[in-house]
């Protein structure tokens, strides 16, 4: 009755380490627990922007380009609104560009990686091929013709960036499926008669979904950087208020001749920020889901050579 136990608590032991991954990440890994401190705080602003917002939207408060003061710690823009307002709403909507973009190159990448990397063989040899073709193509040239085709919208913006940014995605995840179909439970239940789905949804997805994860937060600070490039070229939606409009509107006003570098540095530093705390994040997920990363810490005097047979040590 001893031995029993134990086999009774183990699948309860492993699913509970299934669903505290994430936690124990974040526990044992500072770089981590910073980005995810800095994507939460700015995740808070960008939800509670209406009522925490300092001015309105659109409420000219003070002359143009004002100088930094206390009532306005980052100054005023070009039409003497405050820059601290301007930055919560702007990164409300690069955040929605940025996992809205994710998500559709997520369910792209991700369905490709699955197809070619399980089924292999002919099918896989196309779905790669289409991959390779969209990989050498430059993503933001792309992007500006597309964008400045279909017009200047938001949907349009999204749509855009998730079609380009699914390559990296399929190659990792296929990579990894051609791994999981081999192992011994996968063969046993193709053995048994499990149909391709259930062999899927059941043994191969639960298996990539960490690495989709991870990589999920490092394609988030691509779709951002690409959101804010295409609105400062001015092909992002101008009805809304993001962070590369804010930059964009800025260097039209001439900003920079002007002096008022606090209509600039603020935005820019703002998505550099949510950019590191991305890969902060993404970083420490992806080493945590591949230990051979950590072997690249290694110094090169570990390896060393082996004595040749029948000499002593003082041969080498």
């Amino acid at each position: 009755m001893t031995n029993v136990a134990p086999l009774i608590e183990a699948p309860a032991e492993v699913e509970s380490s299934r669903r505290g991954f994430l936690f124990q990440t974040l526990r044992r890994r500072p770089a981590a627990v910073i980005g995810a401190t800095i994507l939460v705080l700015v995740g808070l602003t960008a939800v509670l922007a209406p009522w925490i917002a300092p001015y309105g939207l659109h409420t000219q408060v003070g002359r143009v380009f004002g100088h930094p003061s206390w009532r306005h710690p980052l100054g005023l823009d070009d039409g003497g609104i405050d820059m601290v307002t301007l930055l919560m709403w702007g990164v409300r909507v690069s955040l929605v560009v940025g996992f809205a973009a994710t998500f559709v190159s997520m369910a792209i990448g991700g369905a490709i990686g699955v197809v070619a990397g399980y089924f292999g063989g002919v099918v896989d040899t196309i779905l790669m091929r289409i991959t390779d073709y969209f990989l050498v193509v430059p993503d933001v040239p792309l992007m500006i013709v597309v964008a400045a085709i279909w017009g200047p919208s938001l949907f349009h913006i999204i749509i855009v960036i998730g079609i380009l940014l699914w390559t990296s995605t399929a190659r990792v995840i296929r990579a990894q499926v051609k791994s999981v179909r081999e192992r011994v439970y996968v063969k046993r239940a193709r053995a048994l008669g499990a149909g391709h789905t259930r062999i899927v949804l059941r043994h191969v997805l639960p298996q990539v979904a960490p690495l989709l994860i991870a990589n999920t937060v490092l394609t988030i600070a691509v779709a951002i950087f690409d959101e804010t490039a295409l609105s400062f070229l001015g092909l992002g939606d101008p009805s809304t208020t993001s962070l590369g409009q804010v930059i964009e509107h800025a260097f039209e006003r001439t900003a920079i001749s002007s002096g008022a570098w606090w209509a600039i540095v603020p935005p820019g530093a703002l998505v550099a920020l949510i950019i590191l705390a991305c890969s902060l994040v993404g970083g420490s997920l992806e080493d945590a889901l591949n230990p051979r990363l950590r072997v690249a810490h290694l110094s090169a005097r570990t390896f060393r050579l082996r004595p040749l047979v029948g000499r002593g040590t003082d041969a080498l």
